[in-house]
């Protein structure tokens, strides 16, 4: 390889790295799995609109875990994607396995795919101009699948509540069974999707302020204190994680039914909140953009035992 073609690859290599850097967003908001669903803690969700894919069961709760005589037969678990990366899923195994193979094949003498030739000078600028093709095509798959995935099907949109709550029932019934124990389902009023909204919001801003006593009154004994270890962890690294102006764009009924005195209910709800993570001390943003908010989808669980109001007990990432 000559001189050239060295300095050529290592500034190649050099602007994927900053571009793969630029392109992911910052944002605060908190990962994982937690809480308990009951019966159906370790049994994968039924699936929604908004949650079409198999949604993992829940890595941390204090359910006690089932015998290997009940243990469930999962179906194929979704990749996820590496903590913290926003270049997961398909465009991130796309892009990262193309760019990858690529680029190593060049630099290797193979070219890319079979086309161009080896590291000589014509070989090595083929295949820059074979990746910088290769690339633009990708993103512009990838920027379409995203378009088209956050639009969606006109004819998904129902009716809502009163106030615009986002809440619809699917638009035919879901071929599904739930892997869970078999349990009486039970109907989700619009008082109780009014409710859920409300805990949506409201469990956000208690977090964001960090009032316990709210959170406390809002969610099951377990899920305070899975966000009070998260609340106790930013202060102990001297951050702060500021989350306002929650809105719930739409919301779906997953599962509800009833055990023994108490009610379950699980919702995939997809809002949009401005999450951003502050120093403690100065105020400065760590994470994410004050002026842009962030979309999210997440599985909301909540419990309701007898006449008493529903709480959240669970959430998981989608």
């Amino acid at each position: 390889m000559t001189r050239f073609n060295f300095l050529m690859a290592r500034v190649l290599v050099t602007a994927l790295a900053l571009s793969a850097l630029w392109i992911q967003p910052a944002d605060a908001r908190r990962g994982g799995s937690f809480g308990s669903r009951g019966s159906r803690t370790y049994f994968a969700p039924a699936p929604t609109s908004s949650s079409p894919g198999n949604v993992a069961p829940i890595q941390r709760s204090m359910t006690t875990r089932p015998t290997t005589a009940q243990a469930p037969a999962y179906a194929p678990q979704p990749v996820q994607p590496t903590p913290g990366s926003r270049f997961g899923g398909f465009g991130g195994g796309l892009m990262g396995g193309l760019l990858a193979g690529g680029l190593i094949g060049g630099l290797m003498g193979h070219g890319m795919g079979g086309f161009g030739g080896g590291m000589g000078g014509g070989g090595f600028l083929m295949g820059l101009i074979q990746l910088a093709l290769l690339g633009g095509a990708i993103w512009f798959v990838v920027g379409l699948f995203r378009r088209n995935s956050a639009n969606g099907p006109a004819t998904t949109r129902f009716p809502t509540l009163q106030s615009d709550t986002g809440f619809r029932e699917p638009a035919a019934p879901q071929p599904y069974t739930s892997a869970g124990p078999a349990m009486p389902n039970i109907s989700i009023t619009d008082a109780d999707k009014a409710v859920f909204e409300r805990l949506l919001i409201e469990v956000q801003d208690a977090f964001g302020h960090e009032d316990y006593s709210r959170l406390r009154e809002r969610t099951t004994p377990e899920i305070m204190s899975y966000l009070a270890e998260e609340l106790s962890q930013n202060a102990t690294n001297g951050l702060r994680n500021e989350v306002t102006a929650t809105r719930l764009i739409d919301a779906q009924v997953s599962e509800a039914w009833g055990e023994g005195a108490s009610n379950f209910a699980t919702i995939a709800m997809h809002y949009e909140s401005i999450d951003v993570m502050h120093d403690r001390n100065s105020g400065a943003v760590v994470k994410g953009d004050p002026s842009q908010p962030t979309e999210t989808t997440e599985l909301w669980t909540f419990i309701r035992d007898g006449f008493a109001p529903w709480k959240l007990s669970a959430i998981q990432e989608v």
